[in-house]
């Protein structure tokens, strides 16, 4: 420990250390899926992604430095309560499975996941939705853009991919750790308490008939929860059938749908600009 009770490096040279478990085959994907959200751990992968979670309030289990890391990351070091392991970058990249370049993880505890009444009991103002996308990185992106334009909070279908994945907090720049969320076990019956709290449903959808999203009302848009679906199948005819309203992104050139990163964005923008936070830096 530090004089002040900080931790210190530890060296670890073997690759198969019990101590660094937490960080063992990253990118088998399936079985991080399992066995994190089971033992109440995720990955921060980064100096910033790092800063970020500790700033959001996650504590950390441990930390992986390489040796060209371990300046850059001081402050943290002597302060957090957590052992701080430091390896070789080729040691890393061994128990890991990857070139772990950017050279500090992070094994975070997560924080339990508050039900959707509770999430919306505080009052927020805008709410996305996501239907069954599974990808990592699609969630990632739809994350980045809902802290950065405003969103207040996200609830998530059964079978949405994790959003404390590695993959997801990476590609958001650990923007999953600015909106809370929360998952509808009971798919999509639970939307109901969406209903109950006062939010309007709109389903996003590339329907010719869907209304343009120009022409929904401002003060439907200002305090309303917005649906969004895969990237290939869009949302399920059940989460349609859930919705209050379906709304559509305009297309030119016969294009007939954006990918779910940009029309996320789209559409978190025309909430934001409804509701006068567009562009207040």
């Amino acid at each position: 420990m530090t004089k002040d009770g900080g931790a210190v490096g530890i060296t670890v040279e073997d690759p198969g250390d019990p101590r660094l478990s937490d960080y063992t085959d990253l990118t088998d994907v399936q079985l991080r899926r399992r066995r994190e959200p089971a033992e109440g751990l995720f990955i921060a992968e980064g100096e910033k992604v790092i800063r970020r979670a500790l700033r959001a309030g996650y504590a950390m289990r441990s930390m992986l430095l390489t040796p060209r890391w371990a300046e850059a990351m001081r402050d943290v070091v002597e302060e957090v309560r957590a052992p701080v392991y430091t390896v070789s970058p080729e040691v890393a990249e061994r128990v890991t499975g990857y070139h772990v370049h950017r050279g500090a993880l992070a094994s975070m505890h997560r924080k339990p996941l508050p039900a959707p009444e509770d999430l919306l009991a505080g009052a927020p103002r805008q709410v996305a939705v996501l239907e069954g996308i599974t990808d990592h990185t699609n969630v990632g992106a739809v994350y980045r853009s809902a802290a950065a334009l405003g969103i207040d909070a996200v609830l998530l279908s059964p079978d949405c991919a994790d959003p404390l994945y590695r993959r997801s907090v990476k590609v958001s720049m650990g923007a999953v750790f600015s909106v809370p969320y929360a998952r509808v076990e009971d798919w999509p019956h639970g939307l109901r308490a969406v209903r109950d709290a006062g939010y309007p449903l709109l389903a996003l959808t590339p329907d010719p008939a869907a209304t343009p999203l120009g022409r929904v009302p401002r003060e439907v848009l200002r305090r309303c929860a917005v649906m969004l679906g895969s990237e290939g199948h869009g949302l399920s005819s059940r989460a349609l059938g859930a919705a209050d309203l379906r709304v559509r992104i305009p297309m030119a050139h016969e294009i007939d749908s954006l990918n779910i990163a940009a029309a996320a964005a789209v559409g978190f923008y025309a909430l934001a600009e409804a509701g006068g936070r567009a562009g207040d830096g």
